[in-house]
């Protein structure tokens, strides 16, 4: 007689045979947007566009169906550009005065651009965000050069994020931050540093790509040795998160900027619109993002977190 036992086993195999791989969400349905940055692998050209049969995308480790994958490469695809400078910065920072002023000038007619101050846990504009980059750069000044000015860089990022100085929900949102990233706050490497984590958070919702510039202040109290690596470190936290790029020289500030604007430049040449939908938890939710691309010959930088939100909601 055959064993009862044994047939069952083999029935729940073969039912667990059919099950996905990857679970999928059941419930309302979500959507969400990024930002993803598509560059060659080695020098050479920028690669040829990239097609949306070429993504894998996962949300919170699901499946997602991507419902919208284009180049900015129209000029009707508006950018907004915030340089976010530590004012606790060493006044050294003018021998960059110069590179800071050509990149904004080199910034193409559709892209708004504006200079803030890290100050006091604020970010503190100097000026309005404009396309005209000539009147942007009147608002360009020396920073203060005291020694915590800024509290925390963090902080600043966050009051950015929830203060965004435009209403323009289509226009991509890049920043990019002048500091040594130490978070005076919490001096020790902490990647669960909840300052660093909150900005990230804020990023996120707020739809920011964030770059940073690394630039040690010189002085007497500053940071020196293992302070300044913990806050390249939280830098490119955000950087990665966000799907931005921190510049950095080693431990020490780099002879120019110039190599790091046309780095940042070429990148801001060759992003992509992604658009995707998936399962919702709740309410808008901030949840992880995993994209693959089968592209050969380039590479991808996909931010590591995204905002889900309502299906039909703006966000």
């Amino acid at each position: 007689m055959r064993n009862p036992k044994m047939a069952l086993w083999m029935v729940a195999a073969a039912l667990l045979a059919t099950v996905p791989a990857t679970a999928q969400y059941e419930g309302p349905e979500g959507q969400g947007e990024a930002v993803v940055t598509v560059l060659p692998k080695h020098d050479g050209p920028v690669p040829a566009s990239v097609a949306n049969r070429d993504l894998s995308v996962k949300v919170d480790g699901k499946n997602a169906k991507v419902t919208k994958w284009a180049p900015f490469q129209s000029p009707a695809n508006a950018v907004e550009l915030v340089l976010l400078i530590d004012d606790g910065s060493r006044t050294s920072l003018g021998r960059q005065m110069g590179d800071i002023e050509q990149f904004v000038k080199s910034l193409p007619p559709n892209a708004k651009a504006g200079i803030a101050y890290m100050q006091n846990g604020r970010a503190s504009f100097a000026g309005p965000l404009s396309a005209d980059h000539a009147q942007v750069l009147k608002a360009l000044h020396l920073p203060i050069g005291g020694a915590g000015v800024s509290a925390s860089p963090y902080f600043c990022l966050s009051d950015l994020a929830k203060n965004w100085p435009s209403k323009d929900a289509a226009a991509r949102r890049e920043v990019v931050m002048v500091t040594d990233g130490v978070d005076n706050y919490n001096r020790a490497f902490d990647p669960d540093d909840p300052y660093v984590q909150t900005a990230i958070h804020d990023a996120v919702r707020a739809r920011l790509v964030v770059y940073s510039i690394y630039w040690m202040s010189q002085g007497r109290g500053d940071t020196m040795g293992g302070g300044n690596v913990t806050g390249q470190n939280l830098l490119s936290l955000v950087a990665d998160a966000t799907g931005g790029k921190t510049f950095w020289q080693g431990s020490g500030n780099p002879v120019s900027f110039q190599p790091y604007f046309d780095d940042l430049t070429r990148r801001l040449n060759n992003q992509y619109e992604l658009g995707f939908t998936t399962g919702l938890k709740g309410k808008a939710e901030v949840e992880t993002l995993k994209l693959k691309l089968s592209a050969p010959g380039t590479e991808v930088d996909t931010p590591q977190q995204v905002l889900v939100a309502p299906k039909g909601a703006r966000q």
